[in-house]
């Protein structure tokens, strides 16, 4: 597959199959993402997998976690201007437009919101954390590698979805892997194979014109 046709094919996947993918794998597209782009050569990215057991004992524990959470950063301003906001918008109304889910249908809303942290039903996932001293160019690091390995999954016909709604689990996430006072949680994947059969996953977000954000000079 050529890197073109990787850009082209991956997407956000939010209904997956329970079908396993082996940790070897995974390790593998880890491995061939570390070679990503990274200034000074931090690498600044460490990754928690989530697979077979792993993932049944974490499900179970983020069911009976109860304890307060602190988001880790803010997924998107507080006032989002133009041409943002209105991006935004019409990504979620596709979403549940292909779902069947009224605008004025909360509940069902909500629903699927909160299918994030079941990570859409995938087998495996990984959680991204960053070290807090990092800045805004480490994180766009973290950006790179993980469109890496999500370019190299779709390569190796393995599904993705990046999810900064982990973020908002910052606190459970980290006492379950156990993770570093001086980490916050980026973002977690999903990963595994697309239910093909879903309407969620028969629409494509749309890009706004080239036109509107590039210019040559």
């Amino acid at each position: 597959m050529k890197v073109s046709e990787a850009v082209s094919r991956r997407r956000s996947v939010r209904a997956f199959l329970d079908t396993p993918v082996q940790n070897e794998i995974i390790r593998d597209l880890l491995l061939k993402s570390s070679r990503s782009a990274s200034g000074g050569n931090l690498q600044p990215w460490k990754v928690f997998v989530i697979n077979d057991e792993c993932m049944e004992k974490f499900l179970d524990f983020q069911k009976n976690w109860s304890k307060p959470e602190r988001p880790a950063y803010d997924i998107y301003p507080s006032s989002l201007k133009e041409p943002y906001r209105t991006s935004r918008y019409e990504l979620g109304e596709q979403m549940y437009k292909a779902l069947n889910i009224s605008r004025d249908d909360k509940e069902a809303r909500l629903t699927q919101v909160m299918r994030n942290f079941e990570f859409f039903g995938a087998p495996a996932a990984i959680f991204c954390f960053v070290d807090k001293q990092m800045g805004p160019p480490q994180w766009s690091d973290l950006g790179m590698f993980l469109q890496t390995f999500m370019l190299l999954a779709q390569e190796a016909g393995i599904d993705t979805c990046a999810q900064e709604a982990w973020s908002l689990k910052n606190d459970s996430v980290k006492e379950f892997i156990n993770g570093d006072d001086d980490d916050i949680l980026f973002c977690g994947i999903a990963i595994g194979y697309q239910d093909e059969t879903h309407p969620i996953n028969n629409f494509q977000s749309e890009r706004r014109p080239i036109s509107e954000w590039a210019k040559f000079i």
